[in-house]
């Protein structure tokens, strides 16, 4: 007797069918993260149980999680852009450097009214995170540089500028030998929900951001061109359609969100450019599985940026309560993504099994 196991291409999936896959795929997810809380000694239930009541339990809980869930949102619309057309961008985390770099710059050296300032370092990021994105493009579209191979090393990059800039010509000469740059004037500060972290401006841009790449993605010509691109690059190919030059728009439009949203970070939260760990807490690669958990629609990364923003904020929380390492929580969040990539093999794919 023989087993012989074989992967097919599904032909077509019903929606109730791809809903139930993804909902299994969160489920497997967790029940994996509980079976490595309790090699760790820690009761599954309560440790999740701790997770969320530290994020959705409170209204100071509630409050973190809407302020890194705004960062998530942009970030994971822009990558699921990225990724519909089938451009593997894991550079978000050096492309909010660079907004956060440029806006830093626009805020300690321009002397502008309040709202003009504020606009200039918005614009200002933007153009700084999709020159980084362009870069990739540039490296794949001219000399066939693998884009996660560029895009991760440009991560790197940005990390050693900025901790160039930060302990040498941008070093404050008001922050006592600390490797920051001088305070923002409150002319270039975001203004915060009362109580909260909560920069409302960057919470507005971020929603609408979302719901636009989504509309700019399934009611636009560039977006045809995208989907064509990411589906059937043959098809686009002889349709015409110039890679370089969608992948380009394509980097600008990802790379710039991430940079607003790093402009987000340094404006309301820190009011200073410092070390790129302390600027982004992992933001840029938590955003990936926000993308791939919304399955690549910019309008779902709202949900699925809050889901994971409270997986953020309850993470620490156990760090505290439950004496859990730092890493608990990318322990938590690959795991998840392991199971919503599985999840998606499945989608496509089906297994038949034979025995001769």
């Amino acid at each position: 007797m023989r087993i012989e196991v074989q992967v097919l291409p599904r032909q077509g999936t019903p929606r109730f069918f791809s809903t139930g896959l993804l909902l299994a795929s969160i489920a497997a997810g967790l029940a994996a993260v509980g079976v490595v809380f309790a090699m760790a000694g820690v009761n599954p239930f309560y440790a999740l149980y701790k997770i969320f009541a530290g994020s959705f339990g409170s209204l100071y809980g509630l409050g973190e999680t809407v302020t890194k869930a705004i960062p998530l949102i942009l970030i994971g619309a822009g990558l699921a852009l990225a990724y519909r057309g089938r451009f593997w961008n894991v550079g978000a985390e050096g492309q909010l450097l660079a907004g956060a770099s440029a806006a830093t710059w626009i805020g300690l050296n321009l002397a502008l009214p309040h709202p003009l300032l504020i606009a200039a370092m918005f614009v200002g990021g933007f153009l700084a995170g999709a020159a980084w994105g362009c870069l990739i493009a540039l490296l794949k579209g001219r000399f066939g540089v693998n884009e996660v191979i560029s895009s991760l090393m440009l991560n790197y990059i940005a990390y050693e500028l900025i901790t160039l800039l930060i302990t040498g010509p941008w070093k404050g000469k008001t922050q006592h030998g600390f490797p920051y740059t001088d305070d923002f004037a409150p002319a270039a500060q975001l203004w915060l929900i009362p109580g909260t972290r909560i920069h409302l401006l960057t919470l507005v841009l971020a929603l609408l951001t979302a719901f636009a790449l989504f509309v700019l993605m399934r009611r636009s010509r560039f977006g045809y061109e995208l989907r064509v691109m990411g589906e059937n690059p043959e098809a686009a190919r002889y349709a015409g359609i110039r890679f370089l030059g969608v992948s380009a728009v394509l980097m600008a439009v990802s790379g710039g969100v991430a940079g607003v949203a790093g402009v987000g970070e340094v404006a309301a939260i820190h009011h200073h450019l410092s070390a790129p760990t302390s600027i982004s807490s992992g933001y840029g690669f938590t955003a990936i599985i926000v993308a791939w958990l919304a399955k690549l629609n910019p309008a779902a990364c709202v949900a699925s940026g809050f889901f994971f923003a409270g997986i953020l904020v309850g993470g620490d929380a156990i760090q505290v309560s439950l004496g859990l390492p730092a890493a608990t929580v990318q322990v938590f969040n690959g795991m998840l993504l392991l199971f919503l990539i599985a999840g998606n093999f499945f989608l496509a794919n089906r297994l038949v099994v034979r025995v001769r």
